[in-house]
C-alpha cells in the first residue's frame, strides 16, 4: 500500500530535521547511500513523505516473545483539524483482495477526513475504533456524528500470530501523539514489522521527489509499506504467478 503527499512550490527547506521517536533496532543505509538513484527527478531534503509541509509520520511496533511481530503506522496529512480541514485524496485497487477501511467515500467524495492508519488485516477494527474515538475528542468537533475512518492493511500472519489481535485502540492513539516532522524511520518497523515481500524481509519506506519549476516546482512525498505473496513461479506459458500465503508452506 501506498500513500502520496503533495505541496505547493517551495525554494528552501528551513530548520533542522527532528528525528520520530521510533527508529529501528538497527540502522541501514538507504539505497541512495549506496550509489542506486531511481528516477531523474531530484528529492527532497529528506526523500522522505515528511518533506511535504506538515505532514507527519508515526510509528508503534510490537514485537513480543517469539510470536509477535506488527504494530501500527500513522500518517497525518496536516497538524490541525483533520476533520474541519479535510484534505484532497485519491483512491485506486491494483489487487482487490483486501480490507481496507473508509474507500467508498474517498472515491465518493474525493477526500479524507481523519489521520491514514496502516495495520494488519485483523486489526483494521482497532483501527478504526481509534481513528473515530480520537476525532470526537478533537476540539471543534463536539457536534460531530458521521466520520469516515481510513484504515490500510496487510496480513503479517507469516512472522506474526495475527489471531492473537494484538493491536489495540490504545495503539493506535500512541502512534498519532507521536507522529512527527522530520526523517521517517524506515524498515522492520511499525505496521512494517511483520510484513515480508516474495521470501525477502518487507517493511515501511518513503521518498519524495521535487519538480522542476516549469512543472510547478511541487514536492511530491510517498510512503510505502511493502508486502506481497511469497513464491513466484513461471509457468509454461511464461506467465508469472504468485502463490497465495495460505498455500506457501513454512520452513
Amino acid at each position: 500500500m501506498a500513500a502520496i503527499a503533495c505541496q505547493m512550490p517551495v525554494d528552501t527547506v528551513i530548520g533542522e530535521a527532528r528525528a520520530q521517536a521510533a527508529q529501528p533496532a538497527e540502522a541501514r543505509p538507504r539505497a541512495r547511500d549506496i550509489g542506486v538513484a531511481p528516477g531523474v527527478l531530484r528529492p527532497g531534503a529528506l526523500n522522505a513523505i515528511t518533506d511535504v509541509d506538515g505532514v507527519r509520520v508515526g510509528h508503534v511496533t510490537l514485537v513480543e516473545g517469539s510470536n509477535i511481530r506488527t504494530g501500527v503506522t500513522v500518517i497525518l496529512p496536516h497538524g490541525g483539524n483533520l476533520f474541519q480541514n479535510k484534505v484532497p485524496a485519491g483512491f485506486a485497487v491494483g489487487n482487490g483482495f483486501g480490507k481496507f477501511a473508509g474507500a467508498t467515500q474517498v472515491e465518493e467524495l474525493g477526500e479524507i477526513e481523519t489521520p491514514i492508519v496502516l495495520t494488519n488485516t485483523l486489526s483494521v477494527a482497532e483501527g478504526i475504533s481509534g481513528l473515530v474515538e480520537w476525532t470526537l475528542q478533537v476540539p471543534g468537533n463536539e457536534q460531530v456524528r458521521s466520520v469516515n475512518a481510513v484504515v490500510g492493511e496487510t496480513n503479517d500472519s507469516f512472522l506474526n500470530d495475527i489471531r492473537a489481535r494484538r493491536v489495540t485502540k490504545a495503539d493506535v492513539f500512541a502512534t498519532i501523539r507521536m507522529a512527527s516532522t522530520g526523517p521517517v524511520a524506515e524498515g522492520c518497523i511499525g505496521a512494517g514489522t511483520g510484513t515480508r515481500a516474495f521470501d525477502w524481509k518487507g517493511g515501511i519506506g518513503t521518498s519524495s521527489r521535487i519538480l522542476p519549476k516549469p512543472m510547478g516546482g511541487y514536492i511530491a512525498g510517498a510512503g510505502r509499506r511493502a508486502r506481497s505473496c511469497s513464491t513466484v513461479v513461471r509457468s509454461r506459458t511464461g506467465v508469472v504467478k504468485s502463490a497465495a500465503p495460505s498455500r506457501v508452506r513454512r520452513g
